[in-house]
């Protein structure tokens, strides 16, 4: 009682005198204040959602928070301030002094001059309730709200720093980033599982395409990587693509991003695994160093376990084992498969979690796949020409190939599946200036899974099928 006393003195003290030259407020995010390191009663402004209400007989304290970090700021208000409206998820703009806080468990805190309410939210009606820690299942009824949550904020700063961490990696070792394009008149996959794109209004002729031909959301931007990989020895890109795979299990996405990169005079497969082993390290060591607290939200509350299996991952170099010694393995194992493993079929999920806890919980590269089992542009060799990179939890996160850089090989191939007309830009590629080429693939929620321990893909989503779906 005796320190609430004080504390209101302190709060009359700094609204009582009128203060005509005060100078304008400089507005902080939360996540500023928190970290600020000298206070010196500084006039600030903050503004945000307040995440608690407490209110005692003389002092009124609010935390509030604007999702620049996981930790909220205290806010210290006379009791006066106290309001209906000043309630869980309302958002406020507040005005006062930045001072150094009494408590351990914060270092700094806003004595409110002004408090000024800018959005009411009825906390009775409003789905997520103060102090509850809601499982991530409930909130994916949600997708417009979820964001508000500490899980969800978490992940999607994290999401936020993977992204940049990502592009670091990329212009760090020298790739030149290429935005490829959303509409597109090629399955690059081949799988057909494609959406198509039609104008909402109608078609003069109704047998003519807007585009002359039949166009579709894009499931990859590798073919005009490919394009690029003629003037640019290292090119990425880093977009959404499209399966119209009409799935809602937890490992599909109708709508994802893909990080994808394609790099010129590279003859050897290893070369592209260490590029893609590179990838995953530089990219996770960023992200575990500038989001500890949210890494740690998503390790402790959500996958307990995961932030050991991930050093396990970080610490060992990733193995390599052929698609025959795969198939072997799975055919020796003591585990009843949903699918039988055969040579020449394609592995499952399934699978692929096998192989890698079979091989200590440690990402494996699969490679020397059949040749039928993979797409027209994989080079057709003994050595090794295509890979899939398989993860704890997750099983397949990266796939990557040689592309056949050889004219007639490919022009064989295109003919035998009745593709030469659709694709003869692509043979001209060969014909022009052609260079022993290959890249690879990495789904990007998928790695947000395997390096978070989240068990739904929707969970690392933003909102697309899910506020589809829902809403």
């Amino acid at each position: 009682m005796f320190g609430a006393r004080c504390l209101l003195r302190a709060l009359r003290s700094c609204t009582s005198a009128p203060c005509p030259r005060h100078k304008p407020s400089a507005r902080l995010s939360v996540r500023d204040a928190l970290g600020a390191r000298s206070t010196n009663g500084e006039r600030v402004k903050v503004q945000g959602w307040i995440r608690s209400v407490r209110s005692q007989k003389e002092v009124l304290f609010l935390h509030i928070n604007d999702g620049s970090s996981l930790e909220s700021l205290q806010v210290v208000a006379d009791s006066s301030f106290d309001s209906r409206e000043l309630a869980f998820g309302s958002s406020v703009e507040v005005q006062g002094q930045l001072v150094k806080s009494p408590s351990k468990k914060q270092n700094v805190e806003l004595k409110a001059e002004k408090i000024e309410i800018v959005g009411n939210c009825d906390a009775k009606a409003f789905p997520l309730k103060y102090k509850e820690r809601h499982p991530l299942e409930y909130l994916r009824q949600y997708p417009h709200l979820r964001c508000r949550t500490n899980a969800l904020g978490s992940i999607l700063r994290i999401r936020s720093e993977a992204t940049a961490a990502i592009h670091s990696f990329f212009k760090d070792s020298g790739f030149v980033h290429i935005h490829t394009p959303i509409i597109t008149s090629n399955d690059c996959e081949g799988a057909g599982e494609l959406f198509q794109v039609e104008p909402s209004s109608k078609i003069k002729v109704p047998e003519e395409n807007f585009f002359n031909v039949p166009a579709f959301l894009t499931v990859s931007g590798q073919l005009h990587l490919e394009v690029m990989s003629g003037a640019f020895t290292q090119v990425f890109t880093f977009g959404p693509t499209f399966r119209a795979e009409n799935s809602q299990s937890r490992r599909h996405l109708a709508e994802f991003y893909m990080v994808e990169a394609e790099i010129s005079f590279v003859e050897s497969l290893q070369d592209l695994m260490q590029v893609m082993e590179g990838l995953f390290k530089t990219a996770t060591m960023m992200v575990l160093s500038n989001c500890t607290e949210d890494v740690e939200l998503c390790h402790k509350f959500i996958a307990p376990g995961q932030k050991d299996r991930l050093e396990h991952m970080l610490k060992n170099n990733f193995l390599i084992i052929s698609y025959t010694e795969a198939v072997e393995i799975l055919k020796q194992a003591s585990q009843n498969f949903t699918f039988t493993p055969e040579w020449g079929v394609d592995l499952h999920t399934e699978h692929e979690k096998y192989l890698v806890k079979h091989c200590g919980n440690i990402p494996v590269f699969v490679i020397n796949y059949p040749l039928a089992l993979k797409p027209f542009y994989m080079r057709d060799n003994e050595d090794g020409c295509c890979c899939d990179l398989l993860v704890p939890g997750v099983g397949e996160l990266f796939g990557g190939s040689l592309r056949e850089e050889r004219y007639h090989f490919l022009e064989q191939r295109l003919a035998r599946s009745g593709l030469t007309e659709a694709y003869q830009w692509y043979l001209d590629l060969r014909r022009f200036g052609s260079v022993p080429h290959g890249g690879f693939g990495m789904g990007f929620e998928r790695y947000l899974q395997c390096i978070l321990g989240i068990d739904n893909i929707k969970d690392v989503s933003l909102f697309q099928d899910l506020l589809i779906r829902v809403l």
